[in-house]
């Protein structure tokens, strides 16, 4: 058990993570107003840092993340959590290893899943991060929409990605919703949301000049993305 002081200073540290993260949205240009948000989470605690609700980036700071537990109760913070926060959780609940999650409203992630359409993996930048096409969901039936609509899209998304593993998919679109990524950490969470913005993008320019173009072969996808992830990765320089 965490001393008093030990747990406060982590709280304070998740809290700055979580802020520069939310930032760290504009800086890439992902979210227009207030359509995003970032969270994170400390495991040792149990504790959740969201973006509060529709707050304007020019005010959040770190003191007004919100700090809550995995049941969705408010231990710390006077303004309302983001209206995302239930499917937030699910993730932080389902996915043991990850540490931060991201959703926005970013243009060519959103035309795929109101296109209703997976991400195809068409080439070696999507296969440096993603292991296979990034999933759509099935659109949520009215009821699931009507009542606990948050805590139903994060169903729906772990309901998707099955037996996957988490962090070798770091995103998903949401049929006629939008893009959500996961990572080790909420950093981590917004450099996938980067990526998969820029491979949607790519992936829809690439499908407007030869619409038969089908996906990059499957050595190819091992390579890249096993050449960064896994037991036998070696790209980048040791530590």
């Amino acid at each position: 058990m965490l001393a008093d002081s030990a747990a406060a200073q982590r709280i304070i540290e998740l809290r700055e993570q979580v802020y520069l993260a939310n930032m760290a949205l504009q800086t890439h240009n992902l979210v227009t107003f207030t359509w995003g948000n970032v969270s994170g989470i400390d495991r040792e605690l149990g504790l959740v840092a969201i973006k509060p609700s529709g707050v304007e980036y020019a005010k959040l700071s770190p003191a007004n993340m919100v700090i809550l537990n995995l049941a969705g109760k408010v231990i710390e913070g006077d303004l309302k959590p983001s209206s995302d926060t239930s499917t937030h959780l699910v993730l932080y609940r389902s996915y043991e290893d990850i540490g931060g999650v991201v959703h926005t409203h970013s243009p060519f992630a959103c035309a795929w899943a109101q296109a209703g359409l997976s991400i195809p993996a068409l080439g070696t930048t999507h296969a440096d991060y993603f292991y296979g096409d990034i999933p759509c969901t099935r659109a949520l039936t009215e009821a699931e929409v009507a009542t606990n609509y948050e805590l139903n899209t994060g169903l729906v998304i772990e309901e998707t990605l099955g037996s996957t593993e988490p962090l070798s998919m770091p995103g998903i679109v949401v049929k006629e919703h939008g893009p959500f990524t996961w990572g080790t950490s909420p950093d981590n969470a917004v450099h996938n949301a980067v990526v998969l913005e820029e491979v949607a993008k790519m992936a829809l320019h690439t499908k407007q000049l030869n619409p038969q173009v089908t996906s990059l072969n499957q050595a190819l996808l091992d390579k890249h993305y096993l050449r960064k992830h896994g037991k036998d990765a070696y790209y980048g320089q040791e530590d």
